[in-house]
């Protein structure tokens, strides 16, 4: 596991839709120089649902092998089939990954049991560590605090990465598996210090794609107890984190790595790319904060 931060890493394609390696390349050396602790590939961020298994594979393979054990590579392994997110969790295993982040079976709107045997299937499959990943905004479905807290009977499940907006909820969370070996990551860059003051470990974030060292700086002010300066990047660069959210997710984020140079802002579809009157949006946002 890993205190800190860890990016949702996008997966950079070309004009003609490929994988566009050395672009993947720049942005993990990119990642390594900003300081984060942790990567975390092919989950939302990273357009899974519109790649092949050989796809997905390559981009594991080639960060795992870029990374050469530095930080923890975490992959997504999460689907609304249970089987087929254990045999994906197995596969990333066998791969190399550090851990896998499972999100919560989508569509299905599941029961909160079901949540809890799902999680179980893919604890009881492999020997790595878990984070289950609660985005019910996606999902259609929440995972409810207590549930989080039957959670702490699977010795592998190892963290949840909380991207309900619900503080409430997420103060319930941090109570239940307070002292267990669950650790609590927000998974939302607009809440990141208000979750860590809540009992979080670090950040799951997307905006550290084009700005790693900042949100990097902003996490470890936190975690070294100078509460004031985390404070003062969070409410500073609040403009940007809500800016990655001008459209879906990784539109925005794609669109800021483009405007630095760091790879070409294609989607797959059906994301498309950031419509001109938001790009305007974002890269006054961004040139506001000296960021471009």
């Amino acid at each position: 596991m890993f205190k800190g931060l860890g990016t949702a890493l996008v997966t950079p394609f070309d004009e003609n839709g490929a994988v566009d390696f050395p672009a993947l390349e720049k942005l993990v050396d990119g990642q390594l120089n900003g300081g984060v602790d942790a990567l975390f590939v092919c989950g939302t961020t990273g357009e899974p649902p519109t790649m092949s298994q050989k796809e997905r594979d390559a981009v594991i393979k080639a960060v795992i092998g870029q990374i050469k054990g530095r930080i923890p590579v975490f992959v997504g392994t999460g689907s609304n089939d249970c089987a087929h997110a254990v045999e994906l969790s197995k596969h990333a295993e066998a791969l190399g990954a550090d851990g896998v982040l499972a999100v919560t079976p989508y569509y299905n709107k599941c029961t909160q049991e079901g949540l809890y045997l799902y999680y179980k299937a893919i604890n009881d499959a492999i020997g790595l560590p878990i984070i289950a990943y609660n985005v019910p905004g996606r999902t259609g479905v929440n995972v409810k605090p207590e549930t989080v807290e039957k959670l702490t009977s699977l010795k592998n499940v190892k963290g949840i990465k909380e991207a309900s907006g619900n503080i409430a909820q997420i103060l319930e969370v941090s109570r239940r598996i307070r002292g267990s070996q669950i650790s609590l990551y927000s998974g939302d860059d607009c809440i990141a210090i208000p979750i860590m003051s809540a009992g979080g470990s670090g950040l799951i974030s997307v905006a550290s794609n084009a700005i790693p060292s900042i949100v990097s700086e902003m996490i470890h002010a936190w975690l070294d107890g100078d509460h004031e300066k985390a404070l003062d990047m969070q409410l500073k660069y609040q403009p940007f984190f809500d800016g990655m959210f001008l459209e879906v997710n990784p539109i925005p984020v794609k669109t800021a790595c483009s405007l630095l140079g760091m790879c070409k802002p294609y989607m797959r579809l059906p994301l498309t790319t950031l419509t001109a009157d938001n790009k305007n949006k974002l890269e006054k946002i961004m040139k506001d904060l000296a960021i471009l």
